[in-house]
């Protein structure tokens, strides 16, 4: 880990303790104001939360639009993550995933233009495309840095396996997947790996789409909510999980006693760069959000400190958890392994 206001991944890369997830900033869990979503980005960098992380499919390009607008601005404050592979919206559905070099080479023009800068400084592929060998959809990416188009780059939803024969090919700085106190499949295979290979862990759906807060009643997610394609938000499965959140709950209520006036966001995402520390790994969450308010509560986890039985409540929170963190488990690292 770099300094108290970074943390370096790998290859070299430094970022902020807390990312930005900016899937949320398009209509995938509902309705977006183009405009507060500006102001929530903006929001995020004075606070101090630099990384920010888009992909092209968000919103069908127009996530990486609204993040151009701040860019114009910030881009020396930014450290920039995009993504490429998946065709299609995540609340249309995806009709295929590319992995081929013509691809490879197609998608960051595009995204470079959507976003207006010259280079990206993260750039993942998004899903696996088991129709071509990782190593060669790696070999295409690693001509981009080649080319001064992209710093540095990443997987999402990788194996360990897969992942090993991408470092074989170039460095890779960062794996990102869902990782969090209701999905730790990944601990099983992927965070090993990555922290044996010095790769950073960049965990998306940090607090569990919204659900580890306490505030998501899935009975009542709108017709357009992607949340309602994931079999754990399903009426019966969330019913059960309500478990996972009633320990999130109560670390935060005994944490407020003792004086860290913590919430169940603070406390889900402090238990991630907890799990950081304890596996040697450096882990950066990346939680999205339409407001700014939420940027700063986020923020309060980097000072929460955990006993030991608070820990292990947490830890055995995931043992209830029903139904699987994916409509589709083969698009994910858990389905593979």
């Amino acid at each position: 880990m770099a300094s108290a206001s970074s943390v370096q991944l790998g290859d070299g890369l430094s970022v902020s303790p807390l990312g930005f997830g900016g899937m949320a900033l398009t209509p995938v869990y509902g309705a977006v104001d183009p405009a507060e979503a500006l102001r929530t980005l903006h929001h995020a960098v004075d606070a101090g939360v630099s990384f920010i992380d888009t992909a092209d499919i968000y919103g069908g390009g127009s996530n990486e639009e609204l993040i151009a607008q701040l860019l114009k601005e910030r881009r020396g404050e930014v450290q920039l993550a995009t993504k490429f592979g998946l065709v299609g919206t995540p609340s249309a559905g995806y009709t295929d995933i590319r992995g081929d070099r013509a691809y490879v080479k197609q998608a960051v023009e595009a995204s470079l233009k959507r976003l207006g800068t010259d280079t990206i400084d993260l750039y993942y592929m998004h899903r696996r495309d088991l129709r071509v060998p990782i190593v060669e959809t790696v070999e295409a990416m690693a001509e981009l840095v080649q080319q001064g188009k992209v710093r540095h780059l990443g997987l999402s939803e990788v194996t360990a396996e897969e992942l090993r024969e991408a470092s074989g090919v170039h460095p890779i700085a960062a794996v990102q997947s869902e990782w969090s106190i209701w999905s730790r499949d990944v601990e099983r295979n992927v965070v090993p790996a990555a922290a044996g290979l010095g790769v950073g862990f960049v965990p998306y759906s940090p607090l569990g789409r919204g659900f580890l807060t306490g505030t998501v009643d899935a009975a009542r997610l709108g017709s357009d909510d992607f949340r309602r394609k994931i079999p754990r938000f399903a009426e019966e499965a969330a019913d059960a999980n309500r478990g996972v959140v009633a320990a999130v709950q109560a670390v935060a209520a005994e944490l407020s006693v003792a004086g860290q006036h913590a919430t169940p966001a603070q406390v889900a995402l402090a238990w991630l760069l907890a799990q950081g520390r304890r596996l040697n790994l450096p882990v950066v969450p990346i939680p999205g959000t339409r407001k700014a308010e939420r940027i700063d509560e986020n923020l309060g986890a980097l000072s929460l400190n955990f006993t030991t039985a608070q820990l292990e409540k947490l830890d055995a929170a995931a043992d209830a958890v029903v139904g699987s963190r994916s409509a589709d488990p083969n698009w994910v690292s858990e389905g593979r392994e």
